[in-house]
């Protein structure tokens, strides 16, 4: 419904440049996820579906005539619910823009800035609800030495090892660090010398590297979660197969697992696994069930009452397979009819894939900028994540 004003069209070279602003900050998820965005409208809670490729079969060769009549392929979907529906507004009156135009630094360059700030905003939100996924994990390194990334880089090393006992796909994997463990990163010798780096990109430039095939990038949605209280708690005496999820403690100990917790198991010859939790108890002391994240146990339990523990709270960094999280984002929603809007527009950002719908409202003797946005997230292969624990 644009104007004959063309209000937004002029104002798109300052929309871009707002972007440019947005796209330096401290953003590391939402850029290694796998981003389905659309310019169809969605509401709160409606579902909206990714597809994902199935595992693929391989056969044995036999010489014939014709090639075998295989290679079909049922292509499965994953299906995850449009959350949040966002917007920062933007109002100026007719008298605030004289003032700022007369003397003043101009209204379109603050209404620039405004426009980085709302983007900034919602940014950071969907970096959040990203981070928040930790939770989904399937499993947890801990520091080599006492903090991540304190002399070496073989924490780096672990967590991919994570993912790869599990049989995530190496070739597009990313490790998502907090600004605390940037900073350990940045002081490593071997990254900050060109001749052991084998590049000047993180010295000259404080650009991250790859280490071990894993794009490094630095998110301030890293969270560091409170954990449970839990304190001398048991499983029970049933015994337990490799693979296993569904974990049942005995009526010992005081306390509370939370989801998202790391618990380990003093089983033998694996006490130190950190398995991620998915379904935690409220209350140990009266027994229970724990679900950890697949692929669940390394090692079948035999032994009856074996301890668990949870280990304290730290950052949660995350290592992942760009196609084990999806970020659907959509336009919000309008009635059939639209609304009062005189103009809009959508500003994609190239760098994150983000899309934000820019509305205008003309009202008496002032106008109302809107950006907006709507969007959900989902973990969908949590064999694929993978958690770098701080201390």
């Amino acid at each position: 419904m644009p104007s004959s004003a063309n209000t937004l069209t002029n104002l798109i070279p300052d929309l871009y440049a707002a972007l440019d602003v947005v796209s330096r900050e401290l953003v590391g998820f939402i850029p290694s996820v796998t981003i389905d965005p659309q310019t169809s409208r969605a509401a709160i809670g409606q579902t909206v579906y990714s597809h994902v490729a199935p595992a693929a079969t391989a056969g044995d060769i036999a010489p014939d005539v014709t090639p075998p009549d295989d290679g079909h392929q049922t292509i499965g979907n994953v299906s995850l619910a449009i959350t949040k529906a966002r917007r920062v507004p933007i109002r100026w009156q007719g008298e605030e823009s004289l003032q700022m135009n007369n003397g003043g630094p101009g209204v379109k360059n603050i209404i620039r800035d405004q426009f980085a700030q709302a983007m900034r905003t919602l940014v950071n939100e969907i970096e959040l609800d990203l981070g928040n996924l930790y939770k989904y994990g399937s499993r947890a390194a801990v520091p080599n030495d006492t903090t991540l990334f304190k002399t070496n880089l073989a924490d780096a090393a672990n967590v991919r090892k994570i993912l790869a006992d599990n049989g995530a796909p190496l070739n597009d994997l990313s490790l998502v660090v907090g600004t605390t463990e940037g900073a350990a990163l940045r002081t490593l010798t071997q990254l900050s010398k060109v001749n052991e780096a084998g590049g000047d990109s993180l010295l000259r430039q404080g650009v991250l590297l790859d280490l071990y095939g894993m794009p490094v990038r630095e998110s301030a949605q890293v969270q560091t979660p409170a954990v449970g209280t839990e304190d001398g708690g048991t499983l029970d005496a049933t015994n337990y197969a490799v693979g296993a999820t569904s974990l049942t403690l005995a009526s010992a100990g005081s306390g509370t697992i939370l989801a998202g917790d790391l618990m380990t198991i003093a089983n033998t010859g694996d006490t130190t696994t950190q398995y991620v939790v998915l379904t935690g108890d409220d209350d140990i002391s009266g027994g229970g069930t724990v679900v950890i994240a697949a692929p669940g146990l390394l090692k079948a339990i035999t032994d009856d009452t074996l301890a668990v523990a949870i280990r304290p709270s730290g950052s949660r960094c995350m290592a992942f397979a760009r196609s084990a999280i999806v970020l659907a984002t959509r336009m919000p929603a309008l009635p059939a009819e639209g609304d009062m809007a005189s103009d809009r527009t959508t500003i994609t950002d190239p760098r994150s894939g983000l899309s934000f719908e820019v509305a205008v409202y003309k009202q008496y003797r002032q106008v109302q900028f809107e950006v907006s946005i709507a969007w959900g997230v989902k973990a969908v292969k949590p064999e694929h994540i993978a958690i770098l624990a701080g201390a």
